[in-house]
């Protein structure tokens, strides 16, 4: 099979390239999005559902607000209320949204106080909790912050096309709610039950087929070496792909804006589709935490602070001062950042480090089809540029039968096309931008097996919808 990739690959990379990118954002990735961390995009996930008895089915998942702590109380981590979270899709190969999934949140304080003293002295006092008892599924009583958010598609350009409310199939409503972060197990005995009650089924303009909605904190799925790939890569490169305690990210959640929709009604021209996420904060406006959030009418008065596609590539493709230029672009523009593709300072930095050798030709247009324009014959759909490309008409592989490698590892469902929550994109990452699709004879070691050492696997997720596992709570 990777033979085949190969050989697919080293087949004409070169069309397109005019108009090719870069790849995309992940974890305090760039110096603005610091500032900024409830619209900081973590990762993004698109791929054929592979729950039984969901085929013809597509997941797409969004993760926001980076490295939460499941201890950070008082406040947890509620989603910004002032900001615009948008999943796009592109389904005619033009680098441009021609769907978009736009979730709105708004955070009201149930303001639940308690009388302190007796009589004349008795005086009524807000609690500084964000919980005053128990939470259950079914019985939020207790809970004194209430998230909710409202779910509109946009056909068209995002700011200027046809907006229509996505509403609650069970009752015709079109605000949702979200369950509150996993304060700990005295307040919410059972998480998992709490948060299920929270997936809803969905009626899409202009979709037969109900879809499902799921928003809430969920145990960070990614797994990388984080400290130690920014230490200088402070490990070893060449060593176990499995490494214990190799995954900075074991003890963080993370907070998911889930969608599963009938494949039928986000593909257009062909069964390959391009998505990514952004999040974008009102544009010359002063936030201030009791200002009420924009006016639906307000739809041009957004600066766009966040971009997803591809994983990794804002961290360790995109040069630092291009950083916050990226998060702000869209695919359609994505020449600009062609040449941190075609000659990227990653292999280098290998070979500087650990003495491996870095393939030796460029430009590299194996790269450009693997990132940027789709691999010709597995999800190639048009122009170049940054997204992530999942050709639906592939069938879904089970989760105890998917290789952690994707395509790499012989199993056409995974990454690049797509990704699911259990392809190791780190490991994969590191071989392809060392020349594992190259010949050998430019990139002589492109066959080692590269590693960070911090394993994954589909093993690590559930296998039905939301498929990301409960969030770590605050107290065992």
């Amino acid at each position: 099979m990777k033979n085949r990739l190969t050989s697919v690959l080293l087949s004409g990379l070169v069309a397109g390239l005019a108009s090719a990118p870069a790849r995309a954002s992940s974890h305090r990735e760039a110096p603005f999005i610091t500032t900024q961390p409830k619209v900081d995009g973590t990762d993004f996930y698109l791929f054929n559902s592979y729950e039984a008895g969901r085929a013809g089915f597509v997941t797409l998942v969004a993760d926001y607000l980076p490295l939460q702590d499941s201890y950070g109380g008082p406040n947890y981590f509620a989603l910004d209320d002032q900001a615009l979270y948008e999943i796009h899709l592109d389904n005619t190969g033009s680098g441009r949204e021609s769907l978009t999934f736009q979730f709105r949140f708004h955070n009201a304080i149930k303001d639940i106080a308690l009388t302190i003293g007796t009589g004349a002295n008795a005086q009524t006092v807000a609690i500084p909790l964000i919980n005053a008892g128990q939470i259950f599924a079914g019985n939020t009583a207790a809970l004194n912050r209430i998230e909710t958010y409202t779910l509109n598609l946009v056909r068209g350009d995002r700011r200027t096309g046809t907006s229509q409310a996505i509403t609650n199939a069970a009752t015709g409503e079109a605000t949702f709610e979200k369950p509150v972060d996993n304060i700990g197990n005295k307040s919410i005995p059972d998480y998992a039950a709490y948060a299920k009650a929270h997936i809803y089924s969905i009626n899409i303009p202009g979709c037969a087929t109900p879809g499902k909605v799921f928003v809430g904190q969920r145990k960070d799925p990614f797994v990388v070496a984080l400290g130690k790939t920014f230490d200088l890569v402070n490990l070893n490169p060449l060593g176990p792909v499995n490494v214990p305690g190799a995954d900075s990210l074991a003890d963080k959640n993370v907070t998911s804006l889930e969608l599963e929709v009938a494949a039928s009604c986000l593909t257009g021209n062909g069964p390959v589709i391009g998505g990514w996420t952004t999040a974008s904060v009102p544009k010359n406006r002063v936030r201030r935490s009791d200002e009420a959030p924009p006016e639906p009418s307000e739809r041009s008065a957004w600066t766009q602070a966040s971009r997803l596609g591809m994983p990794l590539v804002n961290e360790v493709v995109i040069g630092l001062k291009d950083k916050d230029r990226f998060n702000a672009s869209e695919p359609k523009d994505d020449a600009q950042f062609l040449t941190y593709v075609t000659n990227p300072t990653l292999p280098t930095l290998l070979q500087l480090l650990f003495g491996v050798t870095a393939p030796t030709r460029y430009p590299r247009n194996d790269l450009v089809a693997v990132f940027l324009t789709g691999v010709p014959g597995l999800n190639a759909n048009g122009g170049a540029s940054e997204m992530l490309r999942l050709n639906t008409s592939i069938a879904p592989v089970a989760a105890a039968k998917q290789s952690n490698l994707g395509v790499l590892g012989g199993d056409l469902a995974g990454f690049p096309n797509g990704r699911r929550p259990g392809d190791d994109i780190v490991d994969m990452s590191l071989r392809v931008v060392m020349g594992v699709l190259l010949p050998s004879d430019v990139a002589p070691q492109g066959q080692l097996p590269y590693t960070d050492g911090a394993y994954l696997d589909a093993g690590f997720f559930d296998e039905t919808f939301p498929y990301l596992r409960s969030p770590i709570p605050g107290s065992p």
